[in-house]
């Protein structure tokens, strides 16, 4: 396949391209290498027809058939491992070895959810009659994309969707869509025609797939804010929808904590991909007996931190993905500074036009900061001091978002109690990030709607048909 600066939309298993076309930005450098197609609602409705058409051969293929293409498409990843991570790195910034990481999870998680499948369920049988529950497919499924996992996070649309029996297109963001558009153009020849389409374009093209009248589903990940936006649009025809929404995710930090050996993995639970994750640490709650200790050795980190340019050796912290999120983050940061709260800040970064971000911990703000409440989805993190566990959990809590959280502390059974406290859909104890294809995903609040993972992600590709078969003739 060809990695070169040729990128076009895939619509009915054929390369398509647009009159107008959208630039791709180099976060680290602030400048466009490339360019991808902009679709538009010809493009949109070409797709939607297409999978359409697709839908009765790819549904009749079964589980087996399904779960063959699929781990094929998965195994066709690897040998362009090296290509997609530069591609990675060049359109959405993380450091190499993790971009690289990313894609063999993608890779992996494609072919192991292949593995999965909904067997019929006989919920009655009798003497007279016997009940059987079929999951099939929903139809055609709209996937929206975001940019800071954007690899990894249509895996999780595509292998579950494909595999129910659903035909697909899919939209990446517009900041982030080569590597979508490459994996589509390297599955033309392994899927069927018009079973998975993939299709860029600017900020427009999402409203027209919410709109569409011919999805029967739409998946995406995203804001918060942007959902509430999907959710209305999905209400006018009754599409089926599954929202991955904001979070801020609150870590607690118990007294009996070994600081030394804790405090590494807090700061890769909070700054990894730059704190570009939805489940990162956003608030952390660090008792007051342990809080002196645990504030300096965040700081030590943060000044150890190498924050560059992804593609060079030796990076840790890439920038921030795109212009508009660096001003959001940086107008945080501005705001706390003026509200002559105290901000510690780590290495030095690269001058230039990147969207480069020195990693800054806000010490012990108020609970009312914009820093605390709203979720900055960036290289800054406000350390908060507590005292009690009631009071801590109350704190915690008092968010409109319960995506995950996380209880750090020696003694188990202590911090079982207080997760089970803790109102979001994830909680780990003494970890960050732990998630499987085998393993349900989903957020309480404002931070999510249905599920994502696991058979009952899985599920949400489906909808229950009942056949009540009669075991004597009418």
């Amino acid at each position: 396949m060809d990695f070169a600066n040729e990128y076009t939309l895939t619509i009915d298993g054929a390369a398509v391209d647009t009159a107008t076309r959208i630039d791709v930005v180099n976060p680290a450098t602030g400048k466009a290498f490339a360019t991808a197609p902009c679709a538009g609602q010809a493009e949109l409705d070409r797709a939607v027809d297409a999978a359409k058409r697709a839908l009765p051969g790819w549904k009749a293929l079964g589980w087996e058939g399904r779960r063959e293409l699929l781990i094929k498409a998965a195994k066709a990843i690897e040998p362009h491992l090296d290509q997609f991570t530069a591609l990675f790195v060049a359109e959405q910034g993380r450091p190499s070895a993790l971009a690289k990481g990313e894609v063999q999870m993608g890779a992996w998680w494609l072919k192991s959810v292949a593995r999965q499948e909904l067997p019929n369920e006989i919920v009655e049988d009798s003497e007279t009659r016997q009940v059987v529950v079929k999951h099939e497919p929903i139809g055609v499924v709209a996937a929206i994309v975001p940019w800071n996992f954007p690899f990894l996070l249509a895996m999780w649309k595509i292998a579950p969707a494909l595999l129910a029996g659903n035909t697909m297109v899919l939209k990446p963001s517009p900041y982030t869509p080569l590597c979508s558009l490459k994996l589509a153009e390297l599955w033309r020849d392994i899927l069927p025609a018009g079973v998975y389409n993939v299709i860029s374009g600017d900020d427009a093209l999402g409203p027209l797939m919410t709109a569409h009248p011919g999805f029967a589903k739409i998946s995406f990940t995203g804001s918060t804010a942007t959902g509430k936006r999907v959710m209305e649009a999905a209400s006018r025809d009754l599409k089926r929808i599954t929202l991955e929404l904001g979070g801020n995710d609150a870590a607690i930090v118990l007294p009996d904590v070994d600081v030394a050996e804790v405090a590494p993995k807090l700061f890769f639970g909070s700054f990894y991909n730059t704190a570009q994750v939805c489940i990162a640490t956003k608030r952390m709650y660090i008792h007051d007996d342990i809080y002196d200790a645990m504030r300096d050795a965040f700081h030590q980190l943060a000044r150890e931190a190498v924050v560059g340019d992804g593609s060079q050796q030796g990076v840790q912290y890439g920038p921030v993905q795109n212009r508009a999120q660096y001003d959001r983050v940086r107008g945080l940061i501005d705001g706390a500074r003026e509200e002559g709260l105290t901000l510690l800040e780590g290495a030095a970064v690269p001058e230039g036009d990147g969207y480069f971000i020195p990693i800054t911990l806000v010490d012990n703000p108020p609970e009312d900061a914009a820093v605390v409440t709203e979720e900055a989805f960036g290289p800054v993190l406000p350390l908060l001091r507590f005292s009690t566990i009631d009071e801590v959990v109350a704190r915690a809590n008092d968010c409109d978002y319960g995506l995950a959280g996380a209880v750090w502390s020696k003694d188990i059974d202590q911090a079982v109690a207080v997760a089970d406290r803790i109102e979001t859909g994830t909680v780990w104890i003494n970890d960050n990030f732990q998630n499987g294809p085998h393993i349900p995903f989903a957020g309480a609040k404002q931070s999510g709607f249905g599920v994502e993972n696991g058979l009952d992600g899985l599920r949400e590709f489906t909808f229950p048909k009942v056949i009540f078969i009669p075991k004597t003739p009418g």
